[in-house]
């Protein structure tokens, strides 16, 4: 049955109190579900508990917008207001305009810039950076789609934090560690130039940097824990750092298990091998 009110269901004959109590979880008061709800399942589930009114925003928006990295436990924000939402959901009493709503599977959804406009208010910066990157990354929004609603509401709270996201953000961050490195390299004056730089042998690509300077032939790649295990990649990166050595690239490996020291001190002397000076 998917995701239901379960009085509605009652009444209607579809399910028993006994099968609600065995066979489905209870989301949210009187909203019911799979045994292991995903954000959507959830998202869905506080709209109905809403009486079907609410808008669903936030983080869970963004997941409605196919960014990635949204665990299904995330609190389901909403453009709605009640005082006394129950555990899991969070209202938030704000204005919106109809056209920064639109619609997934039937549910009121902000569209992609409002959700900007709100994940860059609401969340600390490195979060809502992390988040506005993934949702540029699906690739059906800008930044500058933001700058309307943003001018729409010249009094609300969180304007000058959704200023220093917006200008933070990059739509070339596949995964929030790379965007947590490029904030850690901005943050020590090391703002990288460009990211998802691809590096060419001829007519064929070598790789594609996750950040850099190009005009430096400085290349910076976060190798996730894929990298370490598969055999393959990692015969193919290791042949990928033999052609870019060769090109006189320099290239600086980011681990997880690096510390920012560590990580800051072999990117700064690299660029100071280039002849790159701090501002």
């Amino acid at each position: 049955m998917g995701v239901f009110i379960g009085s509605e269901a009652l009444a209607a004959g579809m399910v028993t109190r006994n099968d609600l109590r065995r066979h489905y979880r209870r989301m949210f008061p009187d909203v019911y579900g799979p045994a292991e709800p995903t954000v959507r399942d959830r998202a869905r589930g506080a709209w109905l508990w809403s009486g079907r009114r609410g808008v669903v925003a936030g983080v869970a928006a963004s997941a409605l917008h196919w960014a990635k990295y949204v665990d299904d436990d995330v609190p389901i924000e909403m453009l709605w207001t009640n005082g006394h939402p129950p555990k899991g959901l969070i209202a938030r009493n704000e204005a919106y305009k109809a056209d920064e709503v639109t619609t997934y599977d039937g549910i009121p959804v902000t569209t992609p810039a409002r959700t900007i406009f709100d994940l860059g208010r609401h969340l600390d910066r490195d979060e809502a950076v992390a988040r506005i990157d993934a949702l540029l990354w699906v690739g059906r929004v800008s930044l500058r789609d933001v700058q309307p609603i943003a001018a729409r509401y010249p009094w609300a709270r969180g304007l000058a934090q959704l200023s220093q996201a917006l200008e933070l953000s990059d739509d070339g961050a596949e995964s929030p560690p790379e965007t947590w490195l490029r904030l850690l390299l901005t943050d020590a004056g090391m703002r990288p130039t460009e990211t998802q730089i691809p590096v060419y042998d001829g007519n064929r690509l070598i790789t594609k940097f996750d950040m850099g300077w190009k005009h430096l032939l400085v290349g910076v790649q976060y190798d996730g824990g894929h990298h370490q295990t598969d055999r393959e990649q990692y015969v193919r990166d290791l042949k990928a750092l033999r052609k870019l050595e060769a090109l006189n690239w320099i290239v600086i490996k980011v681990i997880k298990e690096d510390t920012d020291d560590d990580v800051l001190a072999r990117v700064a002397a690299a660029l100071y091998c280039r002849g790159w000076r701090a501002a």
